[in-house]
């Protein structure tokens, strides 16, 4: 997990070295370990490194020949590439496999990387820049035309930082932040500045895109036909093989625990695949009568004789660190698991570098109740997913919101393709955009805002293949989602209860806004960013009204605006606890 940005001009061109320098001071906290840089003509590469392999060896830019290669992430099958293509490596490095297949096979190197990757290579001889992303889009990667050609780089905020790119706001992905949580496809809340789409490699030459190729994350095809024992064997095998591939570190590991069944099969497989206690990390909150997972993880990680460390996210610490936890996420995500998220990676920070966690297992097994609904034609009950955004009926916004899921039906249209049931058609909907642009967002800035690797096992192509083409049956049944899943931790490890109803993960923070409504209004209503959007008069009522879902969700949003507006579009430095961030001007 590092830090990458670069440029690639025409030729004849010259990078601007102190541009370089920006983009990597910006990058400095995903890599604290050390930086380096390559410069060859019209082609600059930079890196911020996070040491998990090869801790003396892994430098980057690392170098083959002709060639440059700056990685984000982790190949997690380098020792296999070596072996089976007989390559002769100068390091240690998981990045540096891919940087000899890429001279060999050309684009095609993609198609046997295993891991969650965004990889820059600059190959002198072909006077080429290749850029590659994982397929789940695990790992973030941005583009931007600039005045002779093209820059990359790992955040937005490492290309603004140049002056290149000005943060001009897109209205229609404003729309969707607010509606959705999250953006859309290519192009990033940020005018001029896309992202590289999951699984994509672009080939950049003379200062302009030459290719793109892009490899998916699911296989083709429908269900097939598998009984109940090849597919709990074949999952069981895969599962296996992933969590022993994310677990390769030279540096500790831990993992985030919630109650559910996701992170309880990590801890199963973890706890089996490792000779010492897991270390597992718990979040919960101070409010009376929220979800409190902390006992149900205490349980199970008492069952799986892991080591529980639990924390308690209280209202205050939230209102002294929002400021900053919005911040890190300059791609806007404005999920309220950021949160907790922000604090267990703190804390895991103390003893580990690396942190495997749960994310992927919904979106795979059919685990989210919108997938049930989807399932049923519209006259049963079914309904499109995220048909309903968190500002309708509320009558806050200046005007009604038109264009906010114009990316969801194109991201519809693309997921229903021939062959796919109603339920594949929804989980291919939501790995295409919620997983890369909310939940792997969220994870991937919460903990590198501290110097931590967040790896997910779900999202591997091998327990891919185990699971997206199982029957609907096998996903869902008798009302549950991962049916396969909960079927296989009954006889792995029944101690995490697996039938038992889904609690579903709430952050309390409808209940901190409704407190703080009086104080903390005005000043949202105040900012700029709130003001050309919002009718100051309705934002007290609003927040007043938080403890609400449907007016705790809009609140939260507008929070969360208010904040990340000032801080990424204004360029404020947002000092001091949300009150004071709020109020200085």
């Amino acid at each position: 997990m590092c830090g990458i940005a670069g440029m690639a001009l025409a030729s004849g061109r010259a990078p601007d070295l102190s541009l370089l320098e920006q983009m990597t001071q910006a990058l400095g906290h995903r890599g604290p370990d050390g930086h380096g840089h390559h410069v060859s003509g019209p082609v600059a590469l930079s890196h911020t490194r996070l040491a998990i392999i090869d801790l003396a060896g892994g430098d980057q830019p690392l170098f083959a020949g002709p060639a440059a290669l700056v990685g984000n992430g982790e190949v997690y099958n380098y020792r296999e590439l070596r072996a089976e293509n007989a390559l002769v490596c100068s390091t240690g490095s998981d990045c540096e496999p891919p940087l000899h297949l890429w001279r060999r096979d050309g684009l095609r190197f993609i198609e046997q990387l295993r891991g969650m990757y965004a990889i820059a290579i600059h190959d002198k001889a072909a006077r080429q820049v290749v850029l590659a992303r994982d397929p789940f889009g695990i790992k973030p990667l941005y583009v931007a035309p600039v005045p002779g050609g093209m820059a990359f780089a790992s955040q937005p905020a490492a290309l603004l930082s140049t002056g290149l790119v000005q943060p001009k706001i897109r209205a229609e992905a404003r729309e969707e932040l607010l509606q959705l949580q999250f953006t859309t496809g290519a192009e990033t809340i940020f005018d001029g500045i896309q992202r590289l789409l999951p699984g994509e490699a672009m080939v950049l030459g003379d200062g302009s895109v030459l290719e793109r190729a892009r490899r998916a994350a699911l296989p083709e095809g429908g269900p097939e036909a598998v009984t109940e024992e090849e597919a709990l064997a074949r999952f069981g095998a895969a599962f296996r093989e992933s969590v022993d591939l994310h677990q390769r570190s030279d540096v500790p590991y831990g993992m985030f625990l919630s109650g559910g069944t996701d992170s309880a099969a990590v801890l199963a497989m973890m706890a089996r695949l490792n000779d010492h206690p897991v270390l597992a990390y718990t979040a919960g909150f101070d409010v009376p009568g929220s979800v409190d997972e902390r006992e149900r993880a205490a349980h199970v990680a008492k069952a799986a004789g892991a080591r529980h460390e639990t924390i308690t996210v209280s209202e205050a610490e939230v209102w002294r660190h929002l400021p900053e936890i919005v911040a890190c996420m300059d791609d806007p995500a404005a999920d309220y698991a950021i949160i907790p998220t922000w604090f267990l990676a703190r804390r895991a920070r103390e003893e580990v570098k690396v942190v495997l966690s749960g994310e992927g297992g919904d979106e795979l097994l059919g685990g989210y109740g919108r997938h049930r609904s989807a399932m049923r034609p519209w006259w049963l009950g079914g309904k499109a997913m995220r048909a309903h955004g968190a500002f309708d009926r509320l009558d806050v916004l200046r005007e009604e919101p038109r264009l906010w899921r114009d990316g969801i039906a194109a991201a519809e249209a693309a997921a229903a393709t021939p062959g796919r049931t109603r339920l594949q058609a929804a989980q291919a909907l939501d790995i295409a955009d919620w997983l890369p642009n909310d939940l792997l967002t969220k994870l991937d800035r919460c903990l590198m805002a501290h110097g931590v690797e967040g790896r997910v096992p779900f999202l591997d192509e091998g327990v891919a293949r185990a699971c997206w083409r199982l029957p609907d049956a096998m996903k869902v049944r008798d009302g549950r989602g991962k049916w396969l899943l909960r079927q296989w931790l009954a006889r792995e490890f029944p101690a995490s209860d697996p039938f038992a109803k889904k609690q579903g993960f709430t952050v309390p923070v409808g209940a901190w806004i409704a407190r703080a409504a009086d104080r903390l209004a005005p000043l949202v209503a105040a900012q700029p960013g709130v003001a050309e959007i919002a009718r100051p008069d309705r934002i007290l009522p609003l927040f007043r009204a938080a403890a609400g879902k449907r007016e705790g969700f809009a609140a939260w949003n507008l929070l969360f605006w208010a904040l990340w507006h000032a801080r990424h579009v204004e360029g404020r430095r947002m000092e001091g606890d949300v009150f004071e961030a709020l109020a200085a001007r």
